[in-house]
């Protein structure tokens, strides 16, 4: 059975998948979120994209009619001089990974930034012992610039986390 992947921008019918995802154990201890997310908060982050200003960008990776993964782009503050910075944000089913569709995302998240939002620096925060996660962002060119001792509280325990950024070609540093 061929599986067909679409990578695409979300909408309010994608919630239920969402929530379904996001509220999976094994998911949100990878993520910065809380445990037992709300609908009306997935729903309200779909709606301020769909009608804010296009500095941030969500997308989804759907197969079979399902949502397996979201990424996102989003803005690390309001001042006008980290205006080429975005924080990323990831996530893939357990199901689903090894199947590139995390490159996939990721991908699409790089393309869109440094072709069309005039972005030059990518920053992420990732769980120090996700290795999956980390392998896969730096064969996307991400490099790791710091280290947060106990910076994440997962299941009662403060985990660190690795400080990893890309820089595209377009940015010229002293």
């Amino acid at each position: 059975m061929t599986v067909t992947l679409m990578i695409r921008r979300p909408t309010v019918a994608d919630v239920p998948d969402i929530l379904a995802g996001v509220s999976r154990p094994e998911v949100y201890a990878g993520l910065l979120q809380m445990p037992y997310p709300s609908e009306a908060l997935w729903r309200q982050r779909i709606e301020d994209m769909a009608m804010g200003p296009q500095t941030e960008l969500m997308l989804v990776a759907e197969t079979n009619a399902r949502v397996v993964g979201i990424a996102g782009l989003h803005s690390v503050g309001a001042s006008p001089r980290r205006a080429h910075v975005r924080s990323v944000g990831l996530w893939v089913l357990p199901e689903n990974q090894g199947q590139g569709i995390g490159r996939a995302l990721l991908e699409a998240l790089i393309d869109s930034a440094e072709n069309w939002m005039g972005v030059t620096r990518l920053t992420l925060e990732v769980n120090a012992d996700n290795a999956a996660a980390i392998a896969l962002y730096r064969r996307c060119g991400f490099e790791q610039e710091g280290l947060l001792r106990g910076d994440v509280l997962r299941k009662g325990q403060y985990i660190d986390c690795l400080l990893m950024a890309r820089r595209s070609g377009l940015l010229k540093t002293s």
